[in-house]
């Protein structure tokens, strides 16, 4: 035999010892109870004749035949080992029909944890632990949170959850389950007609207040201007009663002065001769006829005054 002969002959050995041989060796090991594993937050209850052997919650490696005696040998042939899982789980409930102390059908949601406490009671003690722990909830909200005044059912969320949550534990501990946490998550109405007519009257109200809103503001800017106005125009009928004196007085200080008032009249009419719409024609001095000439062939447009 070659090198490759006997390598090829210790990877099949290898091979078939290592995925076939060792993995059948621990089931037929596992078969007669010679050992089990228990995972992390899962329990194994193992049932021989209807009467529970052992019940393992701890995980890792446990070995049987210290635990249960000779009876390992024949529990997962002719028994069972039921496999719990022990970690906590989360339902929410829909809905649950209510009525306020005002008669207004209600519909209350509400979320729980649960776990299972006693996996003996859990497996024996009822066929349906879930569901009836589902039904306890359900029937505990509807008989503790009925004829609730409306307005309290839409704030005390927080009080109605305890309540709840004391009404449900001790019952539920008996069937294995233990109740972790309860919330009411949702408070609605249930009646078609009452949710329609609420965002009416919401609606409407809404439309009430922006229209208040908006007249306010129109009635806000209308003072506001009104005042601004009047301000102003008495303050314009100040200045023109003002102005006639101020005027008179810069006038009369101006005329003191012979040159000054002169000068200042001068230009004022040459201002006022430029704004117009005149025409100025310029003469030579000592013209003589020529400016009655001009004057009569020319006549004054209909436009200038």
């Amino acid at each position: 035999m070659n090198v490759f002969e006997k390598f090829l002959f210790t990877f099949v050995l290898t091979f078939v010892g290592s995925f076939v041989l060792v993995p059948l060796l621990f089931a037929i090991a596992r078969l007669f109870g010679f050992y089990t594993i228990v995972r992390e937050r899962q329990c194994q209850v193992f049932v021989l004749f209807g009467k529970v052997l052992a019940r393992i919650e701890e995980p890792g490696i446990h070995f049987l035949w210290p635990i249960i005696g000779w009876r390992a040998l024949i529990v997962n042939l002719l028994g069972t080992c039921y496999v719990l899982d022990m970690r906590l789980d989360q339902v929410y409930l829909r809905s649950a029909p209510v009525n306020s102390e005002e008669g207004a059908p209600m519909g209350i949601g509400i979320w729980y944890e649960m776990y299972i406490s006693d996996p003996v009671a859990y497996l024996f003690k009822n066929t349906d632990p879930r569901g009836s722990l589902s039904a306890n909830v359900e029937n505990s909200t509807v008989r503790c949170l009925s004829n609730l005044p409306l307005a309290e059912m839409m704030v005390n969320r927080h009080g109605m959850s305890r309540t709840v949550r004391d009404e449900v534990s001790p019952q539920s501990h008996e069937w294995g389950y233990r109740l972790g946490s309860v919330y009411i998550r949702k408070v609605h109405f249930r009646d078609l007609d009452m949710i329609r007519q609420i965002e009416s009257k919401v609606v409407n109200r809404l439309r009430q207040v922006t229209s208040a809103i908006k007249q306010d503001g129109a009635n806000q800017i209308s003072i506001i201007t009104s005042t601004a106005d009047r301000n102003a125009a008495i303050e314009f009928a100040k200045a023109a009663a003002v102005r006639p004196q101020l005027v008179g007085e810069v006038l009369q200080r101006i005329c003191q002065d012979a040159e000054t008032a002169e000068a200042l009249f001068t230009i004022l009419e040459t201002q006022k001769l430029i704004d117009g719409k005149g025409r100025v024609t310029l003469v030579p001095a000592r013209s003589g006829m020529l400016t009655q000439l001009m004057a009569a062939s020319d006549p004054v447009p209909s436009d200038v005054k």
